[in-house]
């Protein structure tokens, strides 16, 4: 086999191995990134958690508030609760409450500051989906709550639609189950409760505490350990294949 040829025989390897390599450490990098990211989030929600409840922004400075520096603020308002306007948000569990899911979360819009805001008022299992089994956890009146603001999370690709006429919806989309509840124009944000906790102990809140999955660093050294082999497998090969020629 003359050396043009061997040159030749190895070109498309080459090209196919050097493509694979790039995409590995690429992937590699990624989840490097992904990692600092991650870990920032993980930092900046504990400190937030951690800090006193504050006031809640009057409604004229909604439209400015940004999720990136006012998500997960903590919050001590009067609530009142509009307990017939109540959605379920089915659940598989969460990162910041330790549910006992599959269940559902418990949303009821309320009036705070002279505006509407919904409330996530915790967790009910599939028993007590029925709002007659829970009747004690009606709050009535003016009641004083401290909750996490949090934004809307909006319906993934695979997200089920969500079913009104159920009461039912798979997405914590605040301002979608408020219009459909009829009840007007809310805040851009929704409160996670964390207290009162409600009279005869459904729905369940608590405090919210971060247990994000933080696996990134695993899936870089995965990532830069499969380059590396690969670039070590074909090294081999290609040097195997020049000594045949």
């Amino acid at each position: 086999m003359t050396a043009a040829s061997r040159r030749k025989g190895l070109l498309i390897p080459s090209v196919a191995a050097a493509c694979a390599l790039a995409l590995l450490i690429g992937l590699g990098v990624w989840q490097v990134q992904r990692l600092a990211w991650k870990e920032a989030l993980i930092a900046t929600v504990t400190a937030r958690f951690a800090a006193p409840p504050g006031a809640l922004p009057p409604p004229a400075d909604w439209a400015r508030l940004d999720p990136a520096d006012d998500e997960f603020r903590r919050l001590r308002v009067s609530a009142e609760f509009l307990n017939d306007k109540e959605a379920l948000v089915f659940t598989t569990g969460s990162s910041l409450r330790a549910d006992a899911g599959p269940g559902y979360w418990v949303f009821v819009p309320a009036r705070i500051s002279g505006a509407t805001v919904m409330v996530n008022r915790g967790f009910v299992p599939e028993e007590r989906k029925d709002p007659a089994s829970r009747r004690a956890g009606a709050i009535a009146g003016p009641t004083a709550i401290v909750g996490v603001m949090r934004w809307p999370e909006q319906p993934g690709l695979f997200t089920p639609n969500a079913e009104p006429g159920k009461n039912l919806w798979f997405a914590r989309d605040s301002t979608a189950i408020a219009a459909a509840k009829g009840v007007g124009q809310v805040a851009p944000f929704y409160i996670e409760l964390e207290s009162p906790p409600a009279p005869g102990g459904f729905p369940v809140a608590g405090a919210l505490q971060p247990s994000f999955p933080n696996n990134h660093l695993g899936y870089a050294i995965t990532w830069f350990g499969l380059a590396a082999v690969l670039a070590a497998s074909f090294t081999v090969w290609a040097a195997a294949r020049r000594r045949q020629g």
